[in-house]
């Protein structure tokens, strides 16, 4: 069988067999179709004459090509699933990655918010408008719980426990999990519903999809870059430098909670983290505020 036949049934094994999600099988698709076109440019078609040195030129030329050290390591794992799953079928009978080494890169920090412009972003919606009121909502609820872009768009309106306060997040592994919500952001879902279903989208005729939370315009579910556009452009309207972006609002909720007092493990699992090992960069983030409270507090500071 040709590589490009290999990597196929490699992509149906974990469609199948381990349930990955369309996007993550497009990802994978699109990083070992690249090793498929270098090895083709080299007249290699066959996963047998694939060896060390090929492998290492396709990463050589991912680095050439600009790919930073943390997508090529992506690259690179990729390759490494299906190099195992060849040998485990007998196309192969030693694995060419073996030797290769990761890409190493430095610890990159999470960009934050600070807590106030986190509040002047979630003033910024025009709440005397339906839109507004659910960009606030969501906004709110984005930061609030710390969800990912793909969770929030994901909310149902049954997701959002308005008398218990919490809100089930459907995450990455299929894995879900509640956070608590405060007040005031649980007053804004209200708010939202309230003027969605009194007089908002039905009222003008719009079809809302009553299982979504936060509807598009047109009343399907809202793409990740419908949010990343409202984010970026209620950023850009109250004067906040650089790119901000949807995924800022989840670095910001944890970092937050840790410079307020919030124990690793509570913000571990309220980020949904497999392991404990990913939110501590976050105390990196918030190594600051620990210094300062040192030498308010330390005798010998």
């Amino acid at each position: 069988m040709t590589l490009d036949g290999l990597i196929e049934a490699y992509l149906n094994h974990l469609r199948v067999e381990r349930a990955l999600s369309p996007r993550t099988l497009e990802a994978y698709g699109r990083d070992l179709n690249k090793l498929a076109g270098f090895a083709e440019a080299a007249g290699i078609d066959r996963a047998e004459a694939l060896d060390l040195g090929t492998v290492s030129g396709w990463l050589g030329q991912l680095a050439k090509d600009g790919l930073g050290a943390r997508s090529a390591a992506r690259h690179l794992s990729a390759v490494r699933g299906l190099m195992k799953f060849l040998l485990r079928e007998g196309a192969l009978t030693s694995d060419p990655t073996e030797l290769s080494a990761r890409p190493r890169f430095g610890r990159r920090l999470p960009r934050t918010l600070s807590e106030a412009d986190v509040q002047r972003l979630l003033e910024a919606p025009d709440t005397t408008t339906v839109r507004g009121l659910r960009d606030r909502a969501m906004l709110s609820v984005a930061y609030a719980a710390g969800l990912r872009v793909s969770e929030i768009v994901g909310l149902t309106a049954g997701d959002v426990d308005l008398k218990r306060g919490i809100v089930s997040a459907f995450g990455k592994g299929g894995k879900r999990r509640l956070v608590p919500l405060g007040q005031l952001t649980l007053d804004h879902v209200q708010a939202y519903l309230t003027g969605r279903d009194c007089g908002g989208e039905r009222a003008r005729g719009h079809k809302v999809v009553p299982a979504v939370l936060f509807p598009s315009p047109r009343g399907g579910a809202l793409t990740r870059q419908g949010f990343w556009k409202i984010v970026g452009s209620y950023a850009r309207g109250i004067g906040l430098r650089g790119r901000v972006y949807p995924h800022q609002l989840r670095h910001s909720f944890a970092t937050h909670l840790l410079t307020g007092g919030a124990d690793l493990r509570s913000v571990q699992t309220m980020l949904g983290h497999a392991s404990i090992a990913t939110t501590e960069i976050y105390t990196h983030v918030s190594g600051d505020h620990v210094r300062n409270a040192h030498r308010r507090s330390h005798p010998r500071a």
